[in-house]
């Protein structure tokens, strides 16, 4: 006789006996419409079918150039900025019992990271969002700050085929930024730049917010 395999036998959650890690990434939707937030990983060491052990990393990088014009005259200019960071998240998950399919969890971590910028004048000058051209004026602006914070909230996956599945994760958390300060150079004379100090912030939703696609294996 013929052998039949529902859908939901073949999307059933793995156990921790065959599959102790997950492996996944994060995608959001804009107005540009589906979007990889990448390179953000997050991998989990599953002890048993109810508690994980999670770690997080995070990167980015963003750059930009402005271009400038003398107003009554041929010049040119550019103002250059880029920022990089990184982040790394360490926590842990508790699985309640949820369905075939779906696994409910309630989780808490912390997160800590660091951020740099850059900016360069060339014949220009920014302050603030004002650009302007400045003849022979050059520049290079170096800063960085620092970031640590935890998160408790609570998440669901949901196996779409056997081993893959769908996440989302909601929660509440609270961070701190601390300024670093950082380095002026401007037409060849140095200076330094004074830490500004830290500030504080809570959020509910969480920086988890977007849909995960995750492999246990």
């Amino acid at each position: 006789g013929a052998v039949v395999m529902s859908g939901t036998l073949l999307a059933q959650k793995p156990s921790s006996d065959d599959s102790n890690y997950s492996l996944e990434g994060m995608i959001n939707y804009s107005d540009a419409g589906f979007e990889w937030n990448a390179p953000n990983l997050r991998m989990r060491y599953f002890i048993n079918d109810n508690i994980a052990a999670r770690v997080q990393l995070g990167l980015n990088s963003t750059s930009g150039t402005t271009n400038v014009y003398e107003a009554a005259g041929d010049g040119t200019g550019t103002v250059d900025q880029t920022s990089m960071g990184w982040s790394l998240g360490l926590g842990a998950e508790y699985h309640l019992a949820g369905t075939d399919r779906l696994s409910p969890y309630f989780g808490a971590g912390i997160q800590f990271g660091s951020d740099s910028y850059t900016e360069e004048w060339d014949n220009g000058a920014r302050d603030d969002q004002n650009y302007s051209y400045v003849m022979d004026n050059t520049a290079e602006v170096n800063t960085s700050s620092s970031t640590f914070g935890f998160i408790i909230g609570a998440g669901v996956d949901y196996y779409i085929v056997s081993n893959v599945y769908l996440g989302l994760e909601m929660g509440f958390g609270f961070g701190t930024t601390t300024d670093n300060g950082g380095t002026a150079d401007v037409n060849g004379t140095s200076s330094d730049i004074d830490a500004a100090g830290s500030a504080s912030g809570m959020s509910i939703g969480g920086g988890n917010m977007g849909f995960r696609i995750g492999w246990r294996f």
